[in-house]
């Protein structure tokens, strides 16, 4: 299994902890995004940051 592949199917696997509903990836921008919430976590150096204070807002 590739790299990449690996990471994205362990990022797969995590859920929003707000909602505990299940989370989309966004590649290009490094988050995952919970729609249910409307909050984007950043990935930082290739580390999911799930915290909810370091979660940025989707929509105002």
């Amino acid at each position: 299994m590739s790299e990449p592949n690996a990471q994205r199917h362990m990022l797969e696997g995590l859920i929003c902890p707000l909602t505990q509903s299940t989370l989309r990836y966004d590649a290009d921008a490094q988050e995952l995004i919970s729609e249910a919430a409307d909050l984007a976590f950043p990935i930082r150096g290739g580390i999911p940051i799930m915290l909810i204070d370091e979660a940025r807002k989707l929509s105002d």
